[in-house]
């Protein structure tokens, strides 16, 4: 599995926007392609996924490897905006237009000209100043607090959320022309349990970054792992990452084991690795887990390959490669194709 973890990564640090996207499942082959596709167009974008996907790493990856990579991205996170001051921040404001404004204000959107504008948490925004967002996206223009001059822009927008925006415009509370002129190109990133097959990819990758050089954790234990993949992850990456840097913290050697997983609950999941207390790779828990899968599917690849999220040709290919070391006792029925 580190093998597979240090490939993604050298892939995805040639492409800048890709840096932080980690993963071989199927739900993350179909958002790569879609993001490799959208990117080279300026249509707006609106990001939909659960608290702690990446929805932030998608809109950079849209970005750098994009039409605008050369220019600037903004990233505005709508629900830390401060209410009175929220249409100056994102459209500027001129000298003396109310108190304390001493000064020409330049606003976000300027900001972001030529380049891409990352509204998260789009579904924060208060409905006055949905309509002015609306004027600005159909006009491609913006007026300045306190200034009769409109200003061009030229920015491509990403919005995102973790909200259902559809019933958000049901309930009266998010425009539906808005809504309409957003969600042009929509991308729903995958929850962490849809695709668990990951769970050792990330892992290597936060042990790496977390991991203190002078007293570096470079192993987990089975017992650790299984407790990992068993758990549902509702806070998704996020979460894994933080309970990764507490259980490193934590760890008195070199080896995570399940007793510095603190924060992390028992939980169960269809997934699940076999009973061992021996210290396994990544690697070969990756393949536990992958046989594990066709037994409880009967040796059903697709089957198998959905209960994993993983993708059936990555799947036929990993078959293949343990096939040459496989013991007959240790294979599923119907492994061979």
């Amino acid at each position: 599995m580190e093998d597979h973890a240090n490939l993604s990564r050298a892939a995805f640090s040639r492409q800048p926007g890709f840096g932080g996207l980690i993963g071989e499942s199927a739900p993350m082959h179909q958002l790569y392609e879609l993001v490799g596709k959208i990117s080279q167009s300026t249509s707006p974008i609106l990001l939909f996924g659960e608290t702690g996907t990446g929805k932030e790493l998608v809109a950079r990856a849209i970005h750098f490897t994009g039409l605008r990579r050369e220019k600037a991205l903004v990233p505005i996170d709508c629900s830390a905006l401060t209410p009175t001051l929220v249409e100056s921040e994102l459209f500027g404001h001129v000298k003396g237009a109310f108190t304390g404004a001493d000064r020409l204000k330049l606003g976000l959107f300027q900001a972001a000209d030529e380049g891409t504008i990352l509204l998260d948490e789009i579904g924060e925004l208060p409905m006055f100043l949905q309509a002015k967002l609306l004027r600005a996206l159909q006009e491609k223009e913006i007026r300045p607090v306190g200034s009769t001059v409109r200003i061009p822009i030229n920015v491509r927008v990403i919005a995102a959320t973790n909200r259902d925006l559809e019933a958000e415009v049901r309930a009266g509370v998010f425009r539906q022309d808005l809504y309409f002129r957003l969600n042009v190109v929509q991308i729903k990133l995958p929850a962490l349990r849809e695709r668990k097959v990951d769970i050792p990819l990330l892992v290597t990758h936060f042990l790496e970054k977390f991991s203190n050089p002078l007293q570096p954790v470079r192993e987990i234990s089975d017992d650790a792992l299984r407790r990992l993949m068993a758990y549902d992850w509702p806070g998704n990456v996020r979460e894994l990452e933080n309970a990764i840097e507490s259980a490193v913290a934590l760890s008195s050697d070199n080896i995570l084991r399940v007793g510095d997983l603190a924060s992390v609950p028992n939980g169960a999941s269809t997934v699940s690795l076999p009973r061992s207390n021996e210290l396994l790779p990544l690697a070969e828990t990756q393949r536990r887990a992958i046989l594990h899968a066709l037994l409880e599917t009967g040796g059903d690849k697709l089957a198998a390959a959905r209960l994993l999220g993983m993708g059936k040709t990555t799947l036929y290919r990993k078959l293949k490669e343990y096939a040459r070391t496989l013991r007959s006792t240790d294979r599923p029925t119907r492994v061979g194709d």
